[in-house]
C-alpha cells in the first residue's frame, strides 16, 4: 500500500485508507504527514528534558501544537507546507538538543530513532516516511492505545492553538503532551500503561477545553441566545469557515465600512453568539451548512471564502479561485494570508478588495435558527430547567453533540431529532447540529428543545452542564442524571472530546455512525466493558433503548 490512515470516521471501508485519502490527500502528502508527526515526537523527547533542565520552551511549544493541529483531518492537503515543515522541525530539534547540551544536560545516548534521524532531500523525506506511519507498530493493541492517545493529542493541540492565538496558555497542557507524545515511542511500554495514558489524556483534554473556554469568553463576552439570520443581503460578500475567532475579529474590524458584508460558514456559526461580535451590522449571518457541504454551497456564496482551521475539502476549479487559506490552513494553488508578525493584526486587504468585485450571495433558504447556550447562560436557566424537570415536563436530556459528516447514514441524526418524545431536551455541540438545527422541534415552558452551546470545543459546556445538574440534583453519580449521549463523531476533536467526557466518569456514551477503525476489538472491548461505549442501530430500538 502506498499510505495507510485511518484517524477519521470516514476511513475507506471502514478499516483504514491505502491509496488516497477518503478527505482527498494524496499519498504523498499522507506519508508526509507522518514524518512530520515522526518529527513532532522527537521534538517533544528534548523538550521535555529541556523542561526539566529549567530551559525555556516556548518555540518548540508552539511548534508542536500548530504542526500537530496541520495533521488533522482536512487542514492541510500541501505537500510542500509539510516539506517546509520537516525541514524547520528538524532544525528546531537540533536546536532545542544545542540548547541542552550547552545548559550542560545530560543526553541519553540510546534516544529514539525520532531524535536523531536527519534527512535533506525529498528522496530521504520520502525514503523515511514509508517507515515511520502507523503500520510500524505490529501489535494491534498496542498500536490502537498509542493511536488513540495521538489523535486525542491532535485534538487538544487544535484547542491549545486556538487559547495560544487568544495569549492563553497553560504549560501543565503542554509539558503532558510532548510527555505523551514520547511515550507514544516507547516499544516498553505495556496495554496498561497505555490504557493509564489514554485517561491522562482525557483529563488534559477538559484542561485545555476550559482553557479555550476562558481565553473564549474573557475576550469575547460569554454567548448569549441569539437568533441567527440565514438569509442574504444585497451586498457583496465574504465567508467565513473554521473554528478561529481571533481571525473572525480581525476580518471583521477590517471590513467596517468597505460595503462588504461577513457571513459564518460551518462551525464558524456559533461566532454570532459572542456579544463582542454583535455590535458590527455588516456581521449579516450564517450562509449554508456544515463542512461537506461547501462544494456547493462556496459555489452559490459568489464571493471569497476564508477557511481559517480544519473542514477545507478540495475545491472546484469552477470556485477554486476564490477560497483563501490562514493559519495551519493550505492546499496547491490557493492564497495563503500570512500569519501575525510582530503582535499586528493579519492582512486582510486582499480578500476584501476580492469581495467588492463579486457579486451578492445567491439566497439558498431564508428565516433565523437559535443558539447561544453555553453553559453561563444554561445555568442562569438552572432553576427553571429542574423545575421543569421536577415536574416531569423534561423526561430526558439528549447530548447529541460532535460532527457531521458525508455518509448517507447519518440521516440517522435528522430522523432521531425529529422522532425524540416531544418530552425530551437536545444538548448540542459541533457541526453534527446542522442534521437537526433547522427543524421545528418547539420548545418546553419556554426552554428550546435544541440547545446549542457552539463549536465542538464548546463540547465543555455540555459537561459543565452535567455537573452542575448533577450538584443541584444532590446526586453522587454523573450518571444518575436524566441525560443520554448519542454523539456523532468525524475526526480526532471528536476524539478528544469522548476521552474528556470519559475522564469525567460519562458512562454508556454511544458513537456513531460507525466506532473508529483505530479500536482493535479487545481495545473496543475494554471500553465496553469499562465505560459502556456503544454503537447506534436505528432509530425506533435507540429511542426505545436510550428512554428505559
Amino acid at each position: 500500500m502506498s499510505m495507510f490512515c485511518f484517524q477519521c470516521q470516514e476511513t475507506a471501508k471502514g478499516t483504514g485508507c491505502t491509496a488516497r485519502g477518503v478527505c482527498g490527500k494524496t499519498d504523498e502528502v499522507a506519508r508526509l504527514q507522518d514524518l512530520l508527526l515522526y518529527v513532532v515526537k522527537g521534538i517533544a523527547i528534548y523538550n521535555v528534558k529541556a523542561r526539566k533542565a529549567g530551559l525555556k520552551t516556548e518555540k518548540a511549544d508552539e511548534f508542536i501544537v500548530k504542526n500537530l493541529f496541520s495533521t488533522i483531518t482536512n487542514v492541510n492537503f500541501d505537500k510542500d507546507y509539510f516539506v517546509e515543515k520537516i525541514r524547520e522541525g528538524l532544525a528546531l530539534r537540533d536546536e532545542v538538543k544545542g540548547q541542552l547540551l550547552k545548559a550542560g544536560a545530560g543526553i541519553d545516548e540510546n534516544l529514539h530513532d525520532a531524535a536523531v534521524w536527519s534527512g535533506e532531500s525529498m528522496e530521504d523525506f520520502e525514503r523515511k516516511a514509508g517507515t515511520v506511519g502507523v503500520l510500524r507498530t505490529e501489535n494491534e493493541d498496542i498500536r490502537s492505545l498509542k493511536e488513540l492517545v495521538t489523535y486525542g493529542l491532535k485534538g487538544m493541540a487544535a484547542y491549545a492553538e486556538h487559547a495560544r492565538v487568544l495569549g492563553f496558555n497553560n504549560d501543565a497542557i503542554y509539558e503532558f503532551m510532548q510527555r505523551a507524545l514520547a511515550a507514544t515511542l516507547d516499544d516498553g511500554l505495556a496495554a496498561d500503561d497505555l490504557v493509564g495514558l489514554v485517561m491522562e489524556t482525557g483529563r488534559y483534554g477538559v484542561e485545555v477545553m476550559a482553557l479555550l473556554d476562558k481565553a473564549n469568553t474573557s475576550t469575547y463576552g460569554n454567548p448569549e441566545i441569539t437568533k441567527v439570520n440565514i438569509g442574504v443581503r444585497n451586498n457583496p460578500g465574504i465567508l467565513i469557515s473554521g473554528h478561529d475567532l481571533k481571525d473572525m475579529e480581525e476580518l471583521l474590524k477590517q471590513t467596517e465600512g468597505t460595503g462588504v458584508d461577513v457571513y459564518t460558514h460551518g462551525e464558524m456559526l456559533p461566532a454570532h453568539f459572542y456579544p463582542a461580535f454583535k455590535k458590527y451590522p455588516h456581521f449579516v449571518g450564517n450562509y449554508g451548512n456544515s463542512w461537506w457541504k461547501q462544494d456547493k454551497e462556496f459555489e452559490s456564496f459568489n464571493g471569497p471564502i476564508l477557511m481559517t482551521t480544519n473542514c477545507l475539502i478540495p475545491p472546484k476549479d469552477s470556485y477554486k479561485d476564490r477560497v483563501y487559506t490562514t493559519g495551519a490552513v493550505g492546499f496547491p494553488g490557493l492564497k495563503h494570508i500570512p500569519d501575525r508578525q510582530d503582535g499586528k493584526a493579519k492582512d486582510f486587504s486582499c480578500i476584501i478588495e476580492h469581495a467588492k468585485k463579486c457579486p451578492p450571495p445567491v439566497e439558498i433558504e431564508k428565516g433565523e435558527i437559535v443558539g447561544g447556550f453555553a453553559h453561563n447562560t444554561v445555568l442562569s436557566l438552572a432553576d427553571k430547567v429542574i423545575e421543569a424537570v421536577k415536574a416531569g415536563k423534561i423526561k430526558k436530556f439528549f447530548v447529541m453533540a460532535g460532527c457531521d459528516g458525508r455518509m448517507k447514514s447519518r440521516e440517522y441524526y435528522t430522523e432521531f431529532a425529529a422522532k425524540l418524545p416531544k418530552d425530551t431536551v437536545i444538548l448540542t455541540a459541533g457541526c453534527a447540529k446542522y442534521r437537526y438545527n433547522k427543524l421545528d422541534l418547539g420548545d418546553i415552558g419556554g426552554i428550546p428543545r435544541v440547545l446549542d452551546a457552539g463549536q465542538c470545543n464548546d463540547s465543555y459546556s455540555l459537561a459543565v452542564i452535567a455537573l452542575k445538574l448533577k450538584e443541584a440534583f444532590g446526586l453522587e453519580d454523573v450518571n444518575e442524571l436524566p441525560i443520554a449521549y448519542n454523539i456523532a463523531w468525524y475526526e480526532q476533536k471528536a476524539v478528544i472530546v469522548l476521552l474528556a467526557l470519559l475522564s469525567l466518569g460519562v458512562k454508556n456514551i454511544h458513537l456513531g455512525p460507525t466506532l473508529p477503525a483505530f479500536l482493535s476489538p479487545n481495545v473496543a472491548s475494554v471500553l465496553v466493558e469499562k465505560f459502556g461505549i456503544g454503537g447506534i442501530s436505528n432509530v425506533e430500538d435507540d429511542i426505545k433503548m436510550f428512554m428505559e
